[in-house]
């Protein structure tokens, strides 16, 4: 874990330089059900931290939260556990948030630029296109449900319910009125 993170904090000289404010620090991480403990070198790089190391700060994230990180989820970063340092624990949060993999950069030393780009813009396409997938079996789900199997009640059903509600209102409102009225008038008598 340690290696990937230095190789992104390689590209990343910002990133090193605020890491390195807090040298010989050291954090634990839990992600469930995995944890790691890592030192902040005086390069601004991580390492494995020794055994019996006493974390400077803890950060947590709870089961599929590190999913929707991954997937760029900016609600997800409100909901991470953090304790201990605040300040070393904020200059990890700015890191994490932050830091960005040049994935092509990486592939292009492999395998070439154009190689590379190609790639990437295959996996972007992918994506997109898993992105719309998703939101149009939502929406067939959604009209089958409404229209086929009504087990959601479409837009027009809910006004038409309202209207027959507020007539009901109303006719009960004029009976109630009415029946005053009778009584009233049986009283007077």
């Amino acid at each position: 874990m340690a290696s990937f993170i230095n190789h992104l904090l390689r590209s990343a000289s910002w990133a090193r330089d605020a890491l390195r404010r807090h040298t010989g620090k050291t954090a634990r991480f839990e992600f469930f059900p995995v944890a790691a403990v890592l030192t902040v070198l005086a390069n601004g790089e991580v390492a494995a931290a020794g055994a019996g190391s006493e974390p400077s700060a803890t950060v947590r994230l709870g089961p599929g939260l590190l999913l929707r990180l991954a997937v760029r989820d900016e609600t997800a970063w409100r909901e991470i556990d953090i304790a201990g340092d605040t300040e070393f624990a904020s200059a990890l949060h700015h890191v994490a948030r932050n830091l960005r993999w040049d994935v092509e950069e990486d592939l292009s030393r492999v395998f070439g630029d154009v190689a590379a780009h190609r790639m990437v813009e295959t996996g972007r396409t992918l994506q997109r296109w898993g992105g719309e997938a998703a939101d149009n079996t939502a929406r067939s789900f959604a009209e089958y449900w409404t229209e086929e199997q009504p087990l959601i009640a479409g837009a027009r059903d809910l006004e038409e319910f309202g209207r027959a509600v507020d007539q009901l209102r109303d006719d009960a409102a004029r009976l109630e009125k009415r029946i005053e009225n009778l009584t009233k008038r049986k009283l007077d008598k």
